[in-house]
């Protein structure tokens, strides 16, 4: 760790503000055609544990579908000492695990899907119209959790990103492109965390 590094570092720590518990990074198929660019999410979500994340949450978007399988056979060999769960288009099972993975399930069509189900059920007679509130929909989306903190590297562009879960999270965008994220890039996304006072909403 360089000497800037270090300082940063330091002055996160004496910060009373806590780490953000679920951090959330936006990157593109187009960043992991990049050398060392797999190399770089393992580091990155290595940063992220060291500074007190709790939860992990990748969303890669995708251009062209037929992608998915060689970024996901990528992605699933990623050196991490913690669970991944992965998801694609398609996958309704929950993803639940400290380092969650999106490969192009973007937030439309996600919330498309539990729309699907909720009208399924009420069709069926097994759920009230009138009995419908968040929590339906939360229970029913493949990602559930909400992150804090939602990093974007490259440019100021969320995409199709977990739209209903991200609604208060605190945004980040920085110009540094995902092979020229470094630690420090990590750090000072961190300390801008830091300095904002969450409203929720509010």
């Amino acid at each position: 760790m360089g000497l800037y590094d270090y300082y940063l570092a330091l002055r996160f720590r004496l910060d009373d503000t806590a780490a953000p518990e679920h951090v959330a990074l936006v990157i593109t198929e187009r960043d992991l055609l990049e050398q060392g660019a797999y190399a770089k999410l393992e580091a990155v979500i290595r940063w992220a544990f060291e500074y007190g994340t709790e939860r992990v949450t990748v969303s890669v978007s995708v251009l062209d579908e037929a992608v998915v399988p060689t970024l996901s056979r990528e992605l699933r060999e990623l050196d991490t000492p913690y669970p991944i769960a992965i998801r694609e288009p398609g996958d309704t099972e929950r993803a639940d695990a400290p380092v969650q993975v999106n490969i192009g399930l973007g937030g439309k069509r996600e919330f498309a899907a539990v729309v699907r189900s909720l009208a399924e059920e009420v069709d069926a007679g097994e759920l009230d119209p009138d009995d419908i509130d968040g929590t339906d929909i939360e229970e029913r989306l493949v990602f559930p959790d909400e992150p804090d903190f939602v990093v974007k590297t490259g440019a100021e562009r969320l995409s199709d990103f977990m739209i209903w879960q991200s609604v208060y999270a605190e945004l980040y965008f920085t110009d540094v492109n995902w092979r020229d994220f470094r630690k420090r890039d990590f750090l000072r996304a961190l300390r801008d965390y830091q300095d904002r006072q969450r409203r929720f909403g509010r």
